[in-house]
């Protein structure tokens, strides 16, 4: 069994590559897309049904771990793999943006940010320190440094008063990680749309020396262009023999289009929310199972579909069970969402070592409209 943590670089087009992250707990082929999990479950799904979409790894979340059920419970209990029945490998995020877009009354402050917590408004209090022992007591196999998340839209100074405590976090977790073998520490690289703060958080954090290197701060409301801009500018910046993690991305198009500028690693709830909410992905664009045309469809939502939905059921039926709100639809629904993300990424990882990147994500996009935006029935 592999003692350490691992990359390879296995093929190129341009910025893009693929390869393989390894891990004691299993290799994750990259580009990846990482299934959101995080209370210690992908919802609507049980652990084999999301191995059997293809995911090589899952993420949780350092925040809603702490509140529910406490980092120190699941430790008791064996650690978060063995708590959730996942055997293999599992990000944890470490909080911060949880901290900005769901606590309540936050202050930052030097040593870390106290908050409520949305849950029941009890008094918290997260540091570099406490993120780093929390994701150790949970066991996850790539650590996330905590980071400040300012909120968008955020003036130039703003972002560059929030990027500084970020770097001086980013040391202090590096310093809390430790050594822990066979587990990774990943660095965020924060600067908001500027380029040269991007440039400025990417060396600190080359400086300190990690695992991976992750960019945050995107898919906050910027729009498309800007996110690859900034990726533009970015990707060159970071180590080529370390994997690139875009945080919170995100669409079909916008997932494309980052693997193109050379990330590796994606999550997002996209797939498994929209699953939950009648909304299903498909190579055609995405289909709203709550319209009433779809009453009387015999055909499956992609006859080239894998997924149970698809090779079980009808769109009629479908239909029914969303109108229905009956909980075998959000089931369903996720499952074939989290297979088209995964095939989307098997897809992006047979271009890349054929040599056909381009012609795979032209095909993609006429496929979901000439804007590359997924189409909506």
């Amino acid at each position: 069994m592999i003692q350490r943590f691992a990359f390879e670089v296995y093929a190129t087009v341009g910025a893009a590559r693929t390869g393989v992250i390894r891990t004691p707990r299993g290799e994750i082929r990259t580009p990846a897309f990482m299934p959101v999990g995080t209370a210690a479950t992908v919802k609507a799904m049980l652990p084999d049904s999301v191995r059997a979409t293809g995911a090589d790894i899952l993420l949780g979340n350092t925040y809603h771990l702490m509140l529910r059920p406490g980092a120190e419970r699941i430790a008791r209990l064996g650690g978060l793999h063995t708590f959730m029945g996942w055997n293999g490998p599992i990000l944890t995020d470490s909080g911060g943006f949880q901290v900005m877009s769901l606590a309540k009354l936050r202050k930052i402050a030097e040593d870390g940010v106290r908050f409520q917590s949305h849950i029941d408004g009890a008094q918290e209090f997260l540091s570099p320190e406490r993120a780093m022992e929390i994701q150790r007591l949970l066991g996850s196999d790539i650590q996330m440094v905590l980071d400040e998340c300012p909120a968008f839209p955020a003036s130039e100074a703003q972002i560059e008063a929030s990027l500084a405590l970020s770097m001086r976090w980013a040391r202090r977790s590096k310093a809390a990680f430790g050594e822990q073998a066979g587990r990774a520490c990943f660095g965020i690289v924060q600067g908001g749309e500027f380029p040269h703060l991007r440039k400025r958080s990417a060396e600190a954090l080359m400086e300190v020396g990690f695992d991976g290197y992750a960019v945050g701060g995107l898919a906050v409301g910027e729009g498309q262009s800007a996110m690859f801009e900034v990726l533009d500018a970015t990707g060159p910046l970071l180590p080529s023999d370390r994997p690139r993690y875009l945080m919170g991305v995100g669409k079909p198009c916008d997932i494309v289009g980052a693997v193109s500028r050379g990330i590796d690693m994606f999550d997002c709830v996209l797939p498994t929310r929209s699953g939950r909410n009648g909304q299903a992905f498909t190579r055609w664009g995405t289909l709203n199972l709550r319209n009433a045309r779809h009453a009387d469809d015999r055909a499956p939502l992609d006859p080239e579909c894998r997924c149970p939905a698809c090779r079980d059921f009808s769109r009629a039926y479908l239909h029914h069970t969303v109108k229905a709100n009956e909980i075998i639809a959000s089931m369903l629904l996720t499952w074939h969402n989290l297979t088209y993300y995964q095939d989307l990424m098997a897809g992006l990882r047979d271009a890349i070592v054929a040599g056909s990147l381009e012609n795979f994500a032209r095909s993609c996009t006429q496929n979901w409209g000439t804007t590359g935006q997924l189409l909506s029935d």
